[in-house]
């Protein structure tokens, strides 16, 4: 028996169709990458930790390396803010630590520069500190680190 005609194929076809969905992906694709924030981690700042008791700290350095200046800026926390020391002179605003900075830096560019902060200070201050030291274009910038013992 033949099946009547007006039966025939009256629902279509049932191809789903991926021009549009691919284009939806795309779009979906361009916005995440156009609202990304592409900050560098924190955490990950480009210098050496070195500890006094390291295996590096056993080799003997030549006179003319100890003979060396260098800059300790200490980043202390007083009365609810930070405060700052550069070579044990006392400091209380940013703006002056920079300007010593750059003072040095101009006499000295490749001094190293090492930072002693107290475990009460935020790592906002400590974060100010080292940007500033980079942004002066001191590269050699260390972190002071106590050994237990």
């Amino acid at each position: 028996m033949r099946r009547p005609t007006y039966h025939s194929n009256d629902r279509g076809r049932l191809d789903v169709k991926m021009t549009p969905m691919i284009d939806v992906i795309f779009l979906l694709l361009i916005f995440f990458v156009c609202t990304a924030s592409f900050r560098p981690p924190e955490e990950v700042l480009p210098t050496r930790l070195s500890l006094p008791g390291a295996i590096d700290s056993d080799v003997e350095l030549d006179p003319e390396m100890l003979d060396l200046d260098e800059i300790v800026v200490k980043v202390l926390w007083r009365e609810g803010r930070a405060r700052w020391q550069i070579n044990n002179r006392d400091y209380q605003r940013l703006g002056d630590v920079q300007a010593v900075l750059v003072a040095a830096s101009r006499v000295q560019a490749d001094l190293p520069v090492i930072l002693d902060i107290e475990p009460a200070v935020p790592m906002e201050d400590v974060i100010d500190v080292y940007d500033l030291c980079r942004k002066i274009g001191l590269e050699r910038v260390q972190f002071a680190a106590k050994v237990e013992g």
